[in-house]
């Protein structure tokens, strides 16, 4: 297969002066993004910071932290992902917890004081992407220290897959299992990555962030097809449709949430004319929504399912797959992805399921664990003759909150640091737009109080915005099961009755 970081350093080299990315409606070319990752690289190089190194890196949607990225990842570093959205204490820990040698951002988040703080006492090496086309990047702070965690030769990313309440869970994406993912896409683009390089005109909406496994995907797919593309900060209906008008793409994608957005929006059927298909993934996609948009736009909305531990992309639909068996497979997020099998288990016994059935999907590749035997997921599923799979749920107590993964026992965790609160329990309940929302009750201590508007606050602090519950109920005690502890169903009903 071709080789992803050549193809990434072809591309950027073949016209320097064309436009490459758009960001807030100002291109940037080739040549820019080049020179910061020379100017990058160069200050690795000096101090030290070789291959297989951590590269800690506040991920901000931007042109010049994209090309920060490409640095790292074509030169065999690894980009650890830091969360921009985080509150300051909390990036704060999570930079002191990762102990990466080096911290690269943009000069907003070093004017972060508590930031700047942490990664000086850290001691490691502070690179600033200052936005100056004569002084792109440069060292802010001098490494001091040696006592890093440098662990990641053959690593590309350390992915950020949730948020937590202390360190955040992370998983290391190997750098060919990376490359990969990122070339074997093609197959939904019908392109060959094989053939020489080349720029295209096309221009892809790019709107997930780089904090998100998408988000740099994304960027590498666009980058390894030539295309450009249009970056925003995140899914605003106005913005993505003002896009998808001025730069007429065939394809774009977003979470399912942004269809109902869109729909909500009341977005006129010709304001995205230019779109022959909608891809959509990261969470699961109501088939009645689908058929809505397909009814309102006339575009299909092809789904993929993937896991950043499973080195991305699954499964998805093709143009082809779909127009020959959409109907007959709705709901499905599509055909099995090139050398991936799949196959359905009972959850109690392993035992393999016929067609059809119900169980746990177990994955097989040579990327996955020993390349031999079936890792486990923690999705129920069913799949078909030809290969083509539902998605049915969760085995695990995961909430998909609009594409983000909010695991519960992380919101309650910091619920019950509140000093006045004794116990807490969150549920996830439906919501319309963005899937799941996170729900908690929670009992006080004896004596104390707290009400919803002041944890609300307090869980602010401490939560990203999309893990804060929407509803919070104070209860006298929990509805129990036999083994005394709460029940969810019968909280969940509670909840919605409020």
């Amino acid at each position: 297969m071709a080789n992803l970081n050549s193809i990434v350093r072809q591309v950027m080299a073949l016209d320097p002066d064309a436009p490459a990315l758009e960001y807030r409606k100002q291109w940037h070319t080739w040549g820019e993004l080049s020179a910061i990752v020379r100017a990058i690289e160069g200050i690795l190089a000096a101090n030290g910071i070789g291959s297989g190194t951590r590269i800690g890196g506040i991920l901000r949607n931007t042109p010049q932290i994209a090309a920060a990225i490409i640095a790292i990842i074509t030169s065999e570093r690894c980009v650890v992902t830091l969360n921009p959205a985080l509150p300051d204490d909390k990036l704060v820990n999570d930079i002191v917890a990762l102990k990466t040698p080096v911290v690269i951002a943009e000069s907003q988040d070093w004017q972060r004081q508590t930031v700047y703080d942490a990664v000086k006492a850290s001691g490691a090496l502070g690179i600033e992407i200052t936005g100056d086309t004569a002084n792109p990047a440069r060292v802010i702070l001098e490494m001091t220290s040696s006592d890093f965690r440098r662990d990641a030769e053959g690593v590309g990313i350390e992915m950020l897959t949730s948020g937590t309440t202390g360190a955040p869970k992370r998983v290391p994406l190997k750098a060919r299992n990376f490359a990969r993912m990122v070339l074997e896409a093609a197959v939904f683009e019908n392109r060959d990555v094989n053939a020489p390089p080349r720029l295209s005109n096309a221009v892809t909406i790019s709107n997930t962030p780089f904090s998100h496994i998408g988000g740099i995907f994304g960027l590498f797919v666009t980058l390894s097809a030539g295309r450009k593309a249009c970056m925003l900060d995140r899914f605003r209906v106005e913005e993505f449709v003002d896009a998808v008008q001025r730069h007429k793409p065939k394809v774009a994608g977003a979470p399912p949430s942004a269809l109902r957005m869109i729909l909500d929006a009341g977005v006129p059927r010709e304001a995205l004319a230019s779109l022959v298909a909608f891809r959509t993934s990261t969470a699961p996609l109501d088939p009645d929504l689908a058929d809505q948009f397909y009814e309102h736009f006339g575009i299909p909305v092809l789904q993929n399912y993937g896991a950043t531990e499973f080195a991305g992309g699954v499964a998805g639909w093709t143009l082809k797959d779909f127009r020959k068996s959409g109907k007959d497979r709705r709901g499905s997020v599509g055909k099995m992805n090139p050398g991936i099998e799949g196959r359905i288990v009972n959850p109690e016994t392993g035992e393999p399921l016929p067609y059809g059935e119900k169980g746990l999907l177990e994955l097989r590749a040579s990327h996955l664990g020993d390349g031999k035997s079936w890792v486990r997921t923690t999705d129920l599923a069913k799949m078909d003759e030809e290969q083509f799979l539902w998605i049915l749920g969760r085995a695990d107590n995961a909430i998909i909150r609009g594409g983000f993964k909010i695991i519960p026992d992380d919101v309650v965790k910091a619920i019950e640091s509140h000093p006045a609160v004794l116990e807490a329990c969150v549920v996830a309940l439906p919501d319309p737009r963005l899937g799941q929302v996170p729900a908690a009750g929670y009992r006080v201590k004896s004596g104390q109080s707290v009400g919803e508007d002041e944890l609300r606050a307090f869980l602010r602090e401490r939560l990203t915005a999309y893990q804060v519950p929407t509803k919070l109920l104070r209860l006298a005690d929990f509805p129990r099961t036999p083994s005394m502890k709460p029940s969810q169903p019968e909280l969940k009903k509670l909840l919605e009755a409020a």
